[in-house]
């Protein structure tokens, strides 16, 4: 008799065509078809799924959003479900989407590597959240190399990673931060990795890793000392072992993360300029000062390439460097730049009133 009023009821909504009835036949027809799909049956059949499919994207066309939500949910574990509207589905608006991508057995990885390529950055996310994701698929992820889509990756432990793919993560890590945390958590990491991974990690995730793996912590020691190097100095070493000079673009980005840390914590003082003339360090000393300074870059380099050296005189003053220890500084600048800049002023400072070169701020954003 159920069974009776169940079909009567699906013939009467669909002799209908009031929105309201055409979605609660939308999910009727689902439910019936998991009755049927579960352990094989009719809805199996190649001919049925091709007439499923059929009376579902028709009837998806005219659904509004949180039908499709509520179908996506019923039809995440369907494997009776037919492949053309769940992949409908999994294009859908991410809310629709989400349950479809993260369970759906009907997504193969062919259809998972075409979401990597035609969705948005939210239905990649879920893809690379997905359990048990393929190599295939992740190797698609590691090539794009979107930073929140590693990130999900990274987090996703069920993921079918080789040890190749879980170097090429941890060097990720160097330039996307979010990459660290569950990396170092991650449970295929290995001490090797680990040993990378802890330079650019907090304390408390440091402290995880080394009574995790038993770290040493001369080794530790000598990580974070070449670390340092690196960003103070500008080189790197090479997988063969030469030293290999950062490009220029690498560098000054480098120097310009280095200020902007020192500048937080709030140990940019004056003195650090001389320190990094002392190094042959110019392009460091001029984004020091520009920040110091809160001037606009360009000014300094301006300055730095002046035909008087009145413009960086007025400069180093605005940071509180006294006045006798300029002659040093512009010794230095000098030395590092080429003679620049020219005209050479050891005596007093000029008259500020027949200074013509103006120091403008930076802008702040």
């Amino acid at each position: 008799m159920a069974a009776i009023e169940s079909q009567e009821r699906l013939v009467n909504l669909a002799r209908t065509r009031t929105p309201a009835d055409r979605d609660r036949l939308l999910l009727a027809l689902a439910d019936l078809c998991r009755v049927g799909g579960d352990g094989g049956g009719a809805a199996a059949n190649p001919a049925v799924q091709d007439l499923l499919s059929t009376i579902f994207l028709n009837l998806v066309v005219e659904a509004e959003r949180d039908m499709r939500r509520r179908l996506a949910e019923k039809l995440a574990d369907a494997e009776w479900a037919p492949s053309a509207l769940i992949n409908v589905l999994a294009l859908d608006e991410i809310d629709v989407a989400r349950p479809i991508i993260a369970a759906s057995p009907v997504l193969k990885d062919e259809d998972l590597m075409r979401l990597l390529l035609e969705a948005t950055i939210e239905h990649q996310i879920e893809v690379a959240r997905r359990p048990r994701l393929g190599r295939p698929v992740v190797a698609a992820i590691l090539r794009q190399g979107e930073p929140a889509v590693l990130t999900a990756l990274a987090g996703n432990t069920t993921a079918d990673l080789t040890d190749a793919d879980m170097r090429e993560l941890v060097a990720e890590a160097r330039r996307v931060a979010a990459l660290r945390v569950p990396l170092a958590g991650h449970p295929r990491l290995t001490s090797e990795l680990a040993l990378q991974l802890y330079v650019w990690l907090g304390q408390a995730m440091r402290q995880a890793l080394v009574e995790r793996f038993r770290l040493d912590q001369d080794a530790l020691d000598e990580a974070l000392a070449e670390t340092v190097r690196e960003a103070h100095g500008g080189v790197r070493p090479s997988d063969d072992g030469l030293v290999v000079v950062a490009r220029e673009g690498e560098r000054q980005e480098m120097e310009r993360r280095l200020v902007e840390k020192l500048h937080v914590a709030g140990q940019l003082r004056a003195g650090y300029l001389v320190r990094a003339l002392r190094e042959g360090r110019l392009s460091l000393f001029a984004a020091a000062l520009a920040k110091l300074g809160e001037l606009v870059p360009e000014h300094v380099s301006e300055a730095l390439d002046a035909a008087t050296p009145e413009p960086l005189q007025l400069a180093c003053a605005g940071v509180g460097i006294d006045r006798s220890a300029f002659p040093s500084i512009l010794l230095m600048v000098r030395g590092l730049n080429a003679g620049r800049p020219g005209a050479a002023t050891e005596g007093p400072p000029p008259n500020p009133n027949g200074i013509t070169f103006v120091m403008r701020p930076a802008k702040r954003r």
